[in-house]
């Protein structure tokens, strides 16, 4: 039996690479996609959900527009460079015939996960607005999920300030809600794929030729990955490009790829240097499980193969 799974991102390069492990992997069922301002905003995080989906010929999967603005304060400022203008690292891709569902993000959750007949799991890989939303109004439904599965934070640095990784520094104070305090009725099994093991799992140049020749969605993936590639080498000095999202996504599939430690999350909140930052305790009240190491070769085929599987519709 297919375990049903909900996607709330910003595509984003590396959301489309998980939008098209999610459809590729016959394990799971792709019952829904809701999006999130973050990467860019929310009307083109919007139709790149719809155009990706529609690249693998799943049209039929509803897209849901969600939050465009952070729970409480707007951060000013976007990261258009590194996704490129449009998000998808300059390719271009056939425009969906179909647009978002009349139902909001958080309506699309709330009606999937009540009627599924199996929980949901749910994995969110842009800033946590959209769930946090969730669990401010909808408190039991959302224990009914059966996993939540975030990619963001970081045991160490950050990569959009020194102390934060860019999905909680985008929306902070949502961050806190789903991770410091859910407040939920009963606790929902949640693990945090952060930086510590995101920045390994990595694309080389010899990876993006090998995904280059491996089908014609691959080799779409390979080109927005090249764009990646290059805001990486400009400004960390990197020759490999990390798979945030692709990773989460993998995770929420396969469960194990990463190895998970419970631990107690502390998001700073405050309007300083740390604000953003995943203060994990390994020792305190546990609140999440957060990945502390990942099995590189395993996640790094299982993407490679599923995005391989697929053919442009």
């Amino acid at each position: 039996m297919t375990r049903p799974v909900l996607l709330d991102c910003d595509p984003g390069i590396d959301d489309m690479v998980a939008i098209l492990t999610a459809v590729a992997s016959p394990e799971v069922e792709l019952v829904g996609v809701t999006t999130v301002g973050g990467n860019v905003g929310i009307d083109i995080t919007t139709r790149n959900a719809l155009d990706v989906l529609a690249l693998a010929g799943r049209a039929d999967i509803p897209v849901a527009r969600g939050a465009d603005r952070p729970y409480l304060r707007s951060t000013g400022d976007r990261t258009a460079s590194v996704h490129g203008d449009r998000g998808l690292g300059g390719i271009t891709l056939p425009t969906s015939a179909v647009g978002p569902v009349d139902a909001t993000a958080l309506e699309l959750i709330v009606e999937t996960v009540r009627s599924c007949a199996e929980p949901v799991t749910l994995v969110a890989t842009g800033p946590l607005t959209n769930v946090a939303h969730l669990f401010a109004v909808h408190p039991e439904v959302a224990s009914r999920l059966a996993r939540l599965v975030v990619m963001g934070g970081s045991i160490g640095a950050g990569n959009r300030t020194p102390a934060a990784e860019f999905n909680i520094w985008a929306d902070p104070e949502a961050a806190y809600r789903v991770l410091t305090e859910p407040g939920l009725p009963r606790p929902v099994p949640t693990t945090l794929v952060g930086l510590d093991v995101t920045y390994r799992t990595t694309y080389g140049p010899d990876d993006l030729r090998r995904l280059r020749s491996a089908g014609s969605v691959a080799a779409l993936c390979a080109d927005a990955l090249e764009y990646y590639l290059a805001g990486y080498r400009r400004d960390h000095g990197m020759d490999a490009v990390p798979l945030h999202d692709p990773l989460a996504m993998a995770e929420a599939i396969r469960p194990g790829l990463v190895t998970a430690e419970p631990a107690y999350i502390e998001v700073d909140t405050t309007t300083g240097p740390s604000r953003g930052n995943t203060l994990v305790d390994l020792r305190g009240q546990p609140t999440a499980e957060v990945a502390v190491d990942v099995d590189v070769p395993s996640a790094l085929e299982f993407i490679t193969c599923r995005l391989a599987s697929l053919t442009i519709r």
